[in-house]
């Protein structure tokens, strides 16, 4: 049995997007078959389509890391019902009418939502809870800082940390997007084009600084981002789109007592992923069932325009999430 699904012909620009014939997969194990309704396009996807991003040894070469959809078969041992509409986490594969996911990876689509909505939740609600939550520690009544406050990443990150309480202030690079994030929840919008970020950090905290910093852009981002900080302030650091490599006065870290972390999602294990799918069904559906958190989708592509939804969100003017519509 035969599925379409979107081929890289070599790594290049979307001009190299194709939509092809390829097996239908088989779940094993634990797995699930899911036929997939929707699926979300987020930046990894571009990088794997540039080359510059390999998917981990025994993961579908397809791009695709998030999904929605109908489970219409398992494996073995997996025990979700056949018909149960869920998203999933994958770590590839979704760019397709079918894939296979870690039944633990699953969660059922929050009340209300379609499956185009549900495809934009698992990579930026897995990425937020494991990178603000666990690895920073975001609590109640701190002041968190997340730049790329339009992206899927900061309209995730600023709701949730507003939802538990935080202070919430983001950088973005228009005044829609600065106005269109205090909507979400963030109290304080930077327009990082017109002012620099750092100083008004400095003004808005009466120079205290942030706690918890999300920050993707690395590069001459990090300096300043250290000045930011509060004492005890935790930087965390998921992506690097200015540049992996920087310059540190490492006497900031020594004064201020600051850590530095970060992590990428896809080559974490099955049981990482699925301990923090448990956290999110616990914290975190609620908030969804309830409307308290929604998943801002910027434009929904049909699967024959991919190409289209790569370039659209290379632009960079998107505010929430890019999705491909598969059914």
């Amino acid at each position: 049995m035969l599925m379409r699904a979107v081929h890289v012909s070599q790594p290049g620009g979307p001009e190299r997007l194709l939509i092809g014939d390829e097996p239908i997969p088989t779940p094993r194990g634990n797995e699930v078959l899911i036929e997939i309704h929707a699926a979300g396009v987020n930046r990894p996807d571009l990088a794997q389509r540039a080359g510059k991003y390999p998917p981990p040894p025994g993961v579908s070469p397809l791009l695709g890391l998030e999904v929605a959809g109908i489970v219409t078969a398992r494996g073995e041992t997996a025990t979700l019902e056949i018909g149960a509409t869920v998203c999933a986490l994958v770590p590839g594969g979704g760019y397709a009418e079918y894939c296979v996911a870690p039944e633990s990876h699953c969660l059922p689509i929050p009340a209300g939502l379609s499956f185009p909505a549900a495809a934009g939740i698992p990579e930026t609600f897995f990425t937020v809870w494991a990178n603000v939550f666990q690895l920073g520690r975001l609590t109640a009544g701190e002041r968190f800082l997340v730049h790329g406050g339009a992206s899927g990443i900061g309209t995730t990150a600023l709701q949730l940390a507003h939802a538990f309480g935080a202070e919430v202030f983001v950088t973005a690079g228009t005044d829609e997007k600065c106005a269109a994030c205090v909507k979400l929840g963030a109290d304080w919008a930077i327009n990082y084009k017109t002012a620099d970020f750092d100083t008004e950090i400095a003004r808005l905290t009466e120079k205290r600084g942030v706690d918890v910093i999300l920050d993707m852009i690395g590069g001459s981002y990090t300096p300043r981002n250290l000045h930011c900080l509060a004492p005890k302030g935790r930087l965390v650091q998921i992506a690097t789109m200015e540049a992996a490599e920087t310059t540190l006065d490492l006497r900031l870290l020594l004064q201020k007592r600051l850590t530095i972390t970060g992590s990428t999602l896809r080559p974490r294990t099955v049981e990482d992923k699925a301990v923090i799918a448990a956290a999110l069904r616990e914290k975190v559906w609620p908030l969804l069932d309830a409307g308290q958190v929604r998943v801002v989708i910027d434009r929904v592509f049909d699967l024959v325009d991919v190409r289209l939804a790569h370039e659209h969100l290379e632009r960079g003017g998107h505010i929430g999430k890019v999705i491909l519509r598969v059914k």
